[in-house]
């Protein structure tokens, strides 16, 4: 039997997750909810041809009994309402990244999944990019030795529009290194391997959306940032944030350099340089890296699909998933104290997360810990938000 999937939230990542799981085999969409008529309407059109039942509200579709596994696709800002449905049930999750836009939500999601046996999945297609792919790879076989840097470069276009604007607010998306940069600090924990203890950035908002107003409101987020992060062990990580950059020839480029070696990934090229010290000055293979079992290609090189293989062979096999709840925390934390950091001028601490614990397994020490640097009264940016009901009341929109 197909493993049914519902598709709450049918904006453009849910329209990307629609394409997905039609592509595999032994899965069929067979439910969406979204409250926002163009969006339920773009998910009947993606659908066209198949019968499915289309609900305006998460609960209708809940309720519906018509799903095995629903992937949340909508505003960051409504994902903690979802989820405190979605989780009383045994449905399998798969989460778009941020998990949440506040660490303290965030937490919930990490401690309520430990009482619940179904699976939940937190969206991090980047891990499944094929060039990035075989970065990691390279860095677990040791081909850069024993690792001490890693550079992630995100020169890009700015930020899409979306629905009733929701994405150009830190209120609503958690901020640009909340939103966007997730996705890096997911892959430095992942490629690092060890705890970060320190993250000191500075950014602004320099171009983008400046001439914007919504309801009187001007835009907030930021547009460009570089990032430091110290992690245990004397490794750091650097993340270079361009949102005014589409001029350029790759989109992502990550180095990971250690004492024997240095591996880099480039996309949407696909191409991975690979250098050993010791021999001609560079003089490094170059390597053009595809997937042979991506059948649906979609906006992230096949990355999702790759991903929804992954999240379809937990469900089927009653298996972990791969990127937990723990690194959705994670990595929402990070991009929580980077954000404070630019605010505050200051470096961030996040030290001893992992001590006499296994690397990556501590988040909710290391957050603990965040929210202890600005005292109890004082809880990390983003936790607090007086206009973070702005959009709220009306379910998922468009992301």
């Amino acid at each position: 039997m197909p493993i049914r999937y519902g598709v709450v939230g049918t904006g453009m990542m849910g329209i990307e997750h629609i394409g997905n799981i039609r592509a595999l085999d032994g899965a069929a969409v067979t439910a969406v909810a979204d409250p926002y008529g163009p969006s339920r309407q773009a998910a009947r059109e993606a659908l066209r041809g198949q019968e499915i039942a289309v609900f305006d509200t998460h609960r209708g579709l809940i309720d519906s009994g018509l799903c095995d596994a629903v992937v949340v696709a909508a505003p960051n800002m409504t994902h903690i309402e979802l989820l405190r449905d979605l989780m009383d049930t045994e449905l399998h999750l798969l989460v778009e990244k941020p998990l949440c836009t506040r660490v303290e939500d965030c937490r919930w999601v990490v401690e309520a999944q430990r009482e619940r046996k179904a699976v939940l999945w937190v969206g991090m297609e980047y891990r499944y990019m094929p060039a990035i792919a075989r970065l990691i790879a390279e860095v677990r076989r040791g081909a850069v030795g024993d690792l001490r840097m890693l550079a992630i470069r995100e020169h890009r276009f700015p930020f899409l529009e979306k629905v009733k604007h929701w994405n150009r607010f830190n209120a609503n998306s958690g901020g640009t290194l909340v939103e966007k940069c997730c996705h890096h600090f997911d892959l430095m924990n992942l490629i690092i391997g060890a705890s970060p203890i320190r993250i000191y950035a500075s950014g602004s908002q320099a171009v983008n959306h400046l001439d914007e107003r919504y309801g009187g409101r001007r835009p907030d987020i930021l547009d460009n940032a570089y990032v430091i992060v110290d992690y245990e062990g004397g490794r750091r990580a650097m993340l270079d944030l361009c949102m005014f950059a589409e001029a350029g020839q790759n989109q992502e480029e990550i180095a990971a350099v250690g004492d024997r070696g240095k591996v880099e990934a480039r996309l949407p090229s696909g191409v991975v340089v690979t250098g050993v010290r010791g021999g001609a000055w560079f003089s490094p293979e170059i390597e053009k890296v595809t997937d042979d079992r991506i059948a649906y290609t979609g906006s992230h090189h096949g990355a999702s699909y790759l991903e929804h293989l992954d999240f379809l062979a937990a469900i089927r096999n009653r298996t972990p998933a791969l990127v937990t709840a723990d690194d959705g925390l994670l990595a929402v934390a990070m991009g929580v104290a980077a954000q404070r950091s630019i605010a505050e001028g200051r470096p961030i601490e996040l030290a001893g997360a992992a001590l006499g614990r296994p690397p990556l397994l501590s988040a909710r020490s290391a957050l603990h810990r965040a929210g202890q640097d600005a005292g109890d009264e004082e809880p990390l940016e983003g936790e607090e938000h007086d206009d973070r009901q702005q959009g709220r009341e009306e379910g998922p929109r468009r992301q």
